[in-house]
């Protein structure tokens, strides 16, 4: 009996290996993960608020921007696959304590301005579609966090697959209105023309450029990244990683971009001059009013999923930075937990909360120098990278792209005062 099992299972055809396409496939997953900080409720208001006060004028603004975070978001888990260390665990070896410590200090203030965004945007979806008060809404979010920060502790991938589900509920939901809607093609011609209109324009792209290049969802994917390495360190498997990563950042970011880009010509097309529309409830009513119930529903539900899968992401983006520069291990539900407060507060105390979601990416804004310039020394550096350290010409593009936004910030102080 014995040996006729044996034969029949040597018998047995070797099970086919995976084609290289699958392979490939099955190494994508942390862009999308990075992308959802791209489309967190932030970038709903700002996006919003831009196109339905000023119509396509910021357009260009979102282009750069998107284009940007591409650049800055390849650079960050390319670190992570090449070093095998996330950009936080690379900076904690290279810091001082008092440094560290500073450093650690910012990113907290950034990951505080992060989970009051989406949590406010998560309570807004509550209270368009159930009528909830936005404090409860508030803590109905921080729960479905913790629910999907959950799925994460047990298996990484399983938490890729739902954000990246999330992912394609948020672009549904916002891109609906969009697709109804005609689009002013000649208005969005001269929307990509650079160019201000005052002191609030600028305030506003300041605005934007911090919900598009965000600073946790730098120092999230190179952590993500260097995940996938530590299973197999083998140069073949690092060449497959990096070729991966190419195709992950580009699909992930050109659907964030694209969603982005929706909000703003809805805006741009139904809602400007329309009285109450900068902000997101009043957006809301009339985008239902002019598109149908159907269209205003499609856009709470793509908030709430955003509102869902970016208040995950951002938790889990500050235990990363905590861990490295601290040395500290928080669990992330506890993380999650305690981080959830500074946003309820403000929902309980009756801050208008578009605006809120606007100045909190405006403090996104002032602390992506703090995350990409350090980013590009360290993959400019032939003693960190190795063979793989960037090219001239990417290192060129990536001194314009930090540039500009240190240029950006330096103008919206002044403004400011």
């Amino acid at each position: 009996m014995d040996a006729d099992a044996s034969e029949q299972t040597s018998a047995r055809p070797a099970s086919r290996p995976r084609p290289k396409w699958a392979r490939r496939l099955a190494l994508l997953g942390p862009a999308f993960v990075a992308s959802i900080a791209y489309v967190d409720p932030g970038n709903v208001a700002a996006n919003l608020t831009a196109g339905a006060r000023y119509g396509f004028l910021l357009l260009w603004v979102l282009v750069l921007a998107n284009a940007s975070a591409m650049l800055v978001q390849y650079l960050s888990s390319k670190l992570g696959i090449v070093t095998g260390k996330s950009l936080p665990e690379l900076l904690a070896e290279r810091l001082g304590r008092p440094a560290r410590l500073a450093f650690w200090a910012q990113a907290e203030i950034v990951s505080a301005a992060t989970d009051l965004a989406e949590v406010l945007g998560g309570a807004i979806a509550l209270n368009l579609l159930f009528g909830l008060p936005l404090v409860a809404g508030g803590v109905i979010v921080g729960v479905a966090s913790i629910g999907l920060l959950a799925v994460q502790t047990r298996s990484q991938r399983r938490f890729e697959f739902a954000v990246m589900a999330l992912l394609a509920v948020i672009a549904v939901g916002f891109v609906a209105g969009a697709v109804v809607s005609p689009v002013d093609w000649s208005g969005f011609a001269g929307g990509l023309v650079p160019r201000f209109e005052g002191s609030d324009t600028v305030l506003l792209a300041a605005s934007m450029l911090g919900a598009t290049v965000m600073p946790h969802a730098v120092y999230l994917h190179s952590a993500l990244s260097r995940d996938r390495h530590r299973t197999d360190k083998s140069q073949k498997h690092r060449r497959a990683l990096l070729a991966a990563n190419r195709v992950d950042v580009i699909a992930a970011l050109v659907i964030a971009g694209v969603v982005n880009i929706a909000m703003l010509v809805l805006a741009a097309d139904a809602l400007r001059g329309v009285p109450g529309t900068d902000t997101i409830p009043g957006a809301h009513a009339a985008i239902a009013h002019a598109l149908g119930p159907v269209v205003g529903v499609a856009f709470a539900i793509g908030l709430l999923a955003s509102g869902f899968a970016s208040s995950s992401v951002g938790a889990y983006a500050g235990a990363v930075v905590m861990g490295a520069l601290l040395k500290v291990k928080v669990p992330l539900l506890l993380r999650r937990a305690v981080t959830l407060i500074p946003a309820i507060v403000v929902l309980a105390v009756g801050v208008d909360p578009t605006w809120a979601l606007v100045l909190s990416q405006v403090v996104l804004s002032i602390g992506i120098p703090f995350a990409i310039i350090p980013l590009i020394r360290l993959t400019g550096s032939r003693a960190v990278m190795g063979d793989a350290v960037d090219a001239v010409r990417t290192r060129v593009l990536a001194v314009i792209v930090a540039a500009g936004i240190v240029v950006l910030n330096v103008v919206l102080v002044v403004l400011a005062f």
